[in-house]
């Protein structure tokens, strides 16, 4: 016989749900444990919105660990997983096996179940990153669809999707208000992007330029490219990766990187979101007197050479502003907790400059440059918004050779400090790979190029403010990359530092 929670019906009659409620979301266990032994005639039901349900416990100071708690309370315990004790791509390989075995034995509530499921994720943006990786990494004819739940510092995922960004209370109720919305909520497609970065091998010394644990997550775990790949380039050392949200480079990703050496270095400060903010503030106030701590030969258009490709095969080099310091490639309408930097170009600014409405699925993404944090400022305002430069299919980084001795980079909130050789150059590609499904609320920012409730276009005559210096004018997809032990974690990384 199947079996759920003991206290399953107390809560029922605690709550202003009744038993149904929750039979929305309970996994029997023969489903999720292969080797049980249970009768499909012995479950009564098929759960309507049957969850997985992964949290980083380690996250959001001493709130994960309560989340798991409450959630293995509320649901079947074995259908709750802690990320500190089990990867996501050994779990979802293991429960699609089974629902495998099961389908070819004529078992028609593993066909339903596998069409209904839904995951979730508490965590940062790493974390969330991470699950969203691995689901895309399967290549399932159909992936299930996610909701975030913020229990990281910036958590921009979440905001973008309507799940919001402060961390949550961890108590029953809210937790069984977020599966109401989890019930409720409706799918929306984001896309994909694969990085590329290759470097020349140096001729002496170490054969890393990096130390591993340097590279975010995202690129660390995909380690080099092998023997026979395509991308693989004689003398030089290739690594890749993928993101949701943004890239960026330069003095952003510099303040980023050191909130997060502070935080590995003393994770006993770091134990609430709002202590993380306030650090992330005052160590992000360098960057209002940026010439000081960031001289203008580190700027962007001193140390790379950027192209952008709009359309298939035409690769275009993109002028940028002398003074621009940052640059953003952003797939979300949401960065640095919950900011759009690209904000809303009315009708005459988009044909102007050949700009579409930016949506999560359409395979561009929205290049932003910033000056300064004063620039930044700007965000602050009901039509504020960086220096739009370009939408593109593709972008191509080449930093130039002897021009600085580093650069600093960011994917989805996780910063690495680059070392730029003085002989060689490096080279980082930015391309759309494929897309997975989103869970998204009523309240969603996020806009979808196949939602037919999505506006189509800004207003001809809605007002935007002129914050920015407008100084420049602006599908082709890589192979699909490895299976899911790409977006393995490796043992030797404490997720505690994953955000």
């Amino acid at each position: 016989m199947c079996s759920y929670p003991k206290q399953f019906e107390a809560m029922a009659t605690n709550f202003p749900f009744d038993s149904e409620f929750f039979k929305n979301f309970l996994i029997p266990d023969y489903i999720l444990r292969p080797e049980a032994e249970a009768k499909v005639e012995s479950v009564p039901y098929v759960p309507n919105c049957p969850v997985l349900v992964f949290i980083n416990s380690r996250s959001g100071g001493q709130l994960g660990g309560s989340l798991l708690s409450t959630y293995r309370s509320l649901l079947n315990e074995k259908q709750v997983f802690d990320l500190g004790e089990e990867a996501p791509d050994v779990v979802l390989r293991r429960f699609f096996l089974n629902l495998e075995k099961l389908k070819l034995n004529g078992d028609e509530i593993a066909v339903e179940i596998q069409k209904r499921l839904r995951l979730i994720v508490a965590g940062g943006d790493g974390t969330a990153g991470w699950l969203l990786g691995v689901v895309c990494d399967l290549k399932l004819s159909y992936s299930p669809p996610i909701a975030t739940v913020p229990l990281g510092t910036g958590n921009n995922l979440p905001f973008a999707f309507g799940w919001g960004k402060r961390n949550p209370g961890t108590d029953l109720n809210a937790v069984i208000s977020f599966l109401d919305q989890v019930l409720k909520a409706k799918e929306m497609k984001i896309d994909n992007w694969h990085i590329l970065m290759r470097m020349r091998a140096p001729a002496e010394g170490s054969c890393d330029p990096i130390a591993p644990l340097e590279l975010p997550h995202s690129l660390h775990a995909f380690h080099r490219v092998t023997e026979g790949d395509e991308h693989k380039v004689e003398g030089c050392l290739t690594f890749r990766g993928g993101f949701w949200n943004y890239f960026s480079m330069g003095m952003d990703a510099q303040v980023s990187y050191a909130f997060h050496s502070e935080r590995k270095m003393h994770p006993e400060k770091f134990k609430n979101q709002l202590v993380n903010q306030s650090t992330y503030a005052k160590i992000g106030s360098t960057w209002f007197f940026a010439p000081l701590f960031h001289p203008s030969s580190m700027n962007i258009s001193q140390i790379a050479k950027v192209e952008i490709m709009k359309h298939h095969g035409d690769w275009q080099t993109l002028p940028i502003p002398p003074g621009i310091r940052s640059i953003v490639c952003l797939n979300l309408p949401s960065f640095s907790g919950g900011f759009n930097p690209w904000g809303k170009p009315n009708c005459r600014r988009q044909r102007d400059r050949d700009f579409t409405p930016p949506y999560v699925d359409d395979g561009l993404l929205e290049v932003v440059g910033f000056r300064d944090a004063w620039h930044g400022l700007v965000l602050l305002a009901p039509s504020g918004h960086g220096t739009r430069l370009a939408q593109a299919h593709r972008i191509r980084f080449e930093f130039q050779k002897g021009k600085a001795d580093h650069t600093f980079m960011r994917i989805d909130g996780e910063p690495w400090k680059q070392p730029l050789p003085a002989k060689e150059s490096v080279m980082v590609e930015i391309s759309h790979l494929g897309q997975v499904n989103m869970l998204a609320t009523h309240s969603c920012i996020s806009r979808s190029v196949n939602d037919p409730s999505t506006p189509s276009r800004i207003d001809e005559d809605s007002e935007e403010e002129d914050c920015e210096d407008d100084s420049t004018k602006g599908g082709e997809e890589f192979r699909k990359f490895g299976a899911a032990a790409t977006f393995k974690i490796p043992d030797e990384v404490d997720i505690s530092q994953l955000s």
